[in-house]
């Protein structure tokens, strides 16, 4: 299937009707705590960063309270997150650059964020998109993994991916493009096994399976 600009029309229209109105599945009370929730998702689910943040956000929901508990406390607080030490040192290092630099809030510029300890540039862009309400497409591995088999955008890096998805998406639906890809990668399009046969975007979709 050659996938044409229209073709990717219809992939888009089809995404929006079955996932309009998805939001995030983290938790969190403003940009501060959505920042250290997308840090502490890396390898690990939404749910899991849901029960963490809630115990330690009761402890510590600032940069300054988070300094203020140190390292070993913070620790203990996100072991269950997974790689929680090197998340520790992360979020306890880009706390110290949001007091110092930015007067202990989160600032709303992407290269600014992207010079924070631990953010990287998918991480940037779920906060200027969610907290901020810039347009901005994240690329995670699960819409990495639907653009490409979708080819609405193709790349070997999630950069690519990204820089094809601006091209394709209207720039006032990037920001809830990003949501219903994600949504269909975790209902439907699934890493090892997509579910093809139940899939509504399967008569437009190049990588379908037949049933």
């Amino acid at each position: 299937m050659r996938v044409t600009k229209k073709i990717k029309q219809e992939q888009l229209a089809i995404l929006e009707r079955l996932y309009r109105g998805a939001k995030p599945e983290l938790v969190f009370g403003n940009a501060f705590e959505l920042l250290i929730a997308v840090i502490l998702s890396a390898q690990c689910t939404d749910k899991r960063v849901n029960v963490t943040t809630a115990r330690l956000f009761q402890k510590a929901a600032t940069p300054e309270a988070i300094l203020a508990l140190g390292l070993a406390q913070l620790e203990e607080e996100i072991r269950d997150c997974g790689l929680f030490r090197n998340k520790a040192k992360n979020i306890m290092a880009a706390c110290q650059m949001l007091c110092e630099q930015y007067g202990g809030e989160v600032p709303a510029d992407f290269e600014a964020l992207q010079s924070l300890p631990g953010v990287g540039r998918k991480t940037a862009n779920v906060v200027m998109s969610v907290a901020f309400h810039q347009p901005a497409i994240a690329v995670d591995t699960h819409v990495f993994r639907i653009a490409n088999r979708l080819k609405l955008a193709t790349g070997k890096t999630p950069l690519e991916v990204e820089h094809g998805l601006q091209k394709a998406i209207p720039r006032e639906k990037w920001s809830d493009a990003h949501h219903w890809l994600i949504w269909h990668g975790r209902k439907i399009c699934k890493a090892r096994k997509p579910l093809c046969t139940e899939c509504p975007l399967a008569p437009v979709c190049p990588s379908s399976e037949p049933a």
